[in-house]
């Protein structure tokens, strides 16, 4: 798994995919955040609060993971290297795991460096330090789990096709499905009276809300712990399908 880790990594930093994907996000979320006016910039909100970054933060993923992960397999398929591959000394659970670290990986870089909107908006507040640190650090870990669920639904969708593009296109319809549909699901009138509240928790966003509030809930772990396994098993059965 290490060693497809590390060509995967090296792969992302050798081309512009890697450096693209992080300065795209740390450019939209820094314009969005502190330049651009609005509800979501944080000056002009008022509060010393991240809010607006943990609100955004999942929409631009839905569409960044799924550039990182398009070419996880669909690449090897399209060029002939998956057979190959395939016939080194590895099992298909270490190549795909080794896919899923390597962007979930980069994914993680590209939200180290927020950490400085975090010490800003602290410097900011009238007080000093006055910001809800568990509220945020509740939120980074909501944000690390919907970033690996994210991930692993990417490399499935990408064991699917050959074509990265439609790859990439899954994966967002995927990744918003999973997301938002079961929220939008519970609004309906049919799932009222108490079963709103059991259709939404299908969905991540509820989830995602749970942690952000900066108790973490065994439940809302073991529910994305869930998802990403799902999908790895999902993604390790469209593999080995070759063999049938």
């Amino acid at each position: 798994m290490y060693s497809i880790l590390k060509k995967e990594v090296a792969h992302f930093f050798s081309s512009l995919t890697g450096y693209l994907s992080i300065g795209v996000f740390l450019l939209l979320t820094g314009l969005i955040l502190w330049i651009f006016p609005g509800d979501n910039n944080i000056l002009d909100y008022g509060y010393s609060s991240l809010e607006s970054f943990f609100f955004m933060a999942p929409i631009l993923f839905l569409i960044l993971i799924p550039a990182v992960t398009m070419r996880s397999f669909s690449e090897e398929k399209n060029l002939g290297t998956l057979e190959l591959l395939m016939t080194k000394p590895l099992r298909d659970i270490d190549i795909i795991l080794g896919k899923f670290f390597a962007a979930l990986l980069l994914v993680m870089f590209s939200i180290l460096p927020t950490f400085i909107y975090f010490w800003s908006v602290s410097q900011l507040g009238a007080q000093e330090g006055n910001i809800d640190s568990g509220g945020v650090w509740g939120s980074y870990l909501g944000l690390f789990f919907l970033a690996a669920s994210f991930t692993a639904i990417g490399i499935f969708a990408s064991s699917l096709s050959t074509n990265q593009i439609v790859s990439f296109i899954l994966s967002i319809l995927m990744s918003v499905f999973f997301f938002w549909a079961f929220d939008m699901l519970g609004a309906f009138p049919l799932f009222q009276g108490g079963i709103d509240y059991f259709v939404q928790q299908i969905g991540m966003n509820a989830h995602y809300i749970s942690i952000s509030k900066g108790v973490v809930d065994s439940r809302d772990v073991i529910y994305f712990m869930s998802i990403i396994i799902v999908f790895v098993v999902a993604t390790k059965t469209v593999l080995e399908s070759r063999k049938w």
